[in-house]
């Protein structure tokens, strides 16, 4: 691969990887309770534990893509 299409790679990769927390953060805010009916009859956990996993999840999924996608395409640019 090329500079310019590893850098080019890994923007494309951030703005996916950011459409899909977008899109995780909306679902969780506007279909909550759509999602925790399904998730509770599988799972048995309260509210509070429900909202705090999903938290975690999207915390843990934002610090991969800002560390794994978007710095190196900043680092990139950089050097460029």
């Amino acid at each position: 691969m090329t500079f310019e299409s590893t850098q080019s790679f890994l923007g494309w990769c951030t703005l996916i990887n950011v459409g899909l927390l977008t899109w995780w953060f909306l679902m969780f805010w506007l279909a909550h309770d759509w999602i925790y009916r399904i998730h509770g009859r599988l799972f048995k956990i309260p509210v509070e534990t429900f909202d705090a996993i999903h938290y975690a999840g999207m915390t843990a999924y934002k610090v991969g893509v800002f560390l794994l996608n978007l710095v190196p395409y900043l680092a990139l640019a950089i050097m460029r």
